[in-house]
Formats: structure tokens, C-alpha cells, sequence
């Protein structure tokens, strides 16, 4: 099943490490970070799982609750965490779901044959409060995921929802952003008084707070 951006995330009900969750009632009001890995007790996985705990504070200032998933138990999670926060100087908090018999891991179409056809690849959901899929990624087994890219497109998604932009390559919080064409230039003195800089009749660039 090939899920795309704008599609409301598939609920599901499921055991983790910390009990059994519903995603849609579990994600109430937040947006979600939902991520899968390979399997349990390998290595990029737990710099991973670590490095998400380790932005605990990053995640909860953007209303943002993380979920991941290993196609593995809830009990073989409990005994891993033990290692993610022995080695990566953390505590691991957030729930991790158990998907031993890939039904989650399908359901969302992460088990990539030519990767493997039992462990999931890694994939990325960012899934807003209407339980809209928002943005989707996917990386190779072999290669960890950037977490700093990861807030940024949070920031960007939240930022363009809140006052009606675009982000341009390489955005960075606190850099200009754009007008997008559908805004004409009245509507645009209007949402936008503090002025933009016009590059091309198409192309407006503004900073907005």
C-alpha cells in the first residue's frame, strides 16, 4: 500500500514497550515523528533510537511525539533500551512499536524486498494534528538518518501552515521565506506589512517571525 503526502495516516492499535497505544488517540493534538528500523540490537539503529532521546526537549518544544517501531517484541524493545541509553548517554522514553509480524511495517509499506523481506527499511512519516501525512522519507539500511534535516522540516511544515509560506532550499529558522504565487501582492501587504523583497514577479522573499 503506497501512502502519500495528504493521506491520513493509517491508525493502527499495538503493544510497545510502554503498553499497548492507538496511533490516532495517542497522537491527539501533536504531531508525530513516526520512524521504523531494521531490528533490534543493531548498531544504526541504536545511535538512532539514542539520538532521538537525546531530542526529547527539541521535540516537545515543536509538539512533536516520536514513535518508532522495530520488527521486533515489546520485550526484546524493553532489553535494547537498556543498551541505546547504556551506550548513547541517554534515557529513552517514547514509545517503540512491536511489529513482529510486520503488519505495522506493511501497513505503512516499509519492508523493501531488495533490503530485506522481514526488517523494515528507514522510513519517515511526519504526521500532523489532523493525522494528515505531511512528509514522507526513506533511507537505506546502511545509512542513519539526519535528525538536524528532520526538525528542520518540522519547522518548515509548521512555519508554512502558521503564516502561509514556502520554505526555499536549504531554509534554515529565522532565514526568509516565500510568498507564495497564489498570494497576490494586495493579499500580501495584508499578511505580510512589514514589506518583501521582490526578485521576480514570481519570486518574493520576506522574514517573518
Amino acid at each position: 500500500m503506497a501512502l502519500h503526502i495528504g493521506d491520513v495516516a493509517p491508525d493502527f492499535t499495538v503493544d510497545t514497550q510502554n503498553g499497548p497505544i492507538s496511533l490516532h488517540a495517542w497522537a491527539g493534538d501533536s504531531w508525530v515523528f513516526f520512524f521504523s528500523h531494521p531490528a533490534d540490537f543493531t548498531p544504526v539503529c541504536t545511535t538512532e533510537m539514542g539520538r532521538t532521546a537525546q531530542l526529547a526537549a527539541e521535540f516537545t518544544a515543536r509538539n512533536v511525539k516520536p514513535l518508532g517501531l522495530s520488527t521486533d517484541t515489546a520485550d526484546e524493545h524493553r532489553k535494547w533500551i537498556e543498551d541505546v541509553n547504556d551506550t548513547q548517554k541517554t534515557t529513552l522514553t517514547f514509545p517503540i512499536v512491536a511489529d513482529a509480524d510486520l503488519s505495522i511495517a506493511k501497513l505503512y509499506d516499509m519492508i523493501h524486498p531488495d533490503q530485506s523481506e522481514t526488517a523494515a527499511v528507514r522510513s519517515v512519516f511526519i504526521i500532523d494534528p489532523a493525522k494528515k501525512i505531511r512528509l514522507t522519507m526513506t533511507y537505506p539500511m546502511s545509512v542513519g538518518r539526519n535528525f538536524d534535516e528532520i526538525l528542520r522540516v518540522i519547522d518548515a511544515l509548521q512555519l508554512s501552515d502558521a503564516r502561509r509560506i514556502a520554505t526555499p532550499a536549504d531554509w534554515q529558522k529565522g532565514k526568509e521565506v516565500i510568498i507564495p504565487p497564489s498570494i497576490k501582492n494586495e493579499e500580501a501587504s495584508v499578511l505580510f506589512p512589514q514589506g518583501w523583497t521582490e526578485h521576480r514577479p514570481y519570486l518574493r522573499t520576506v522574514l517573518v517571525d
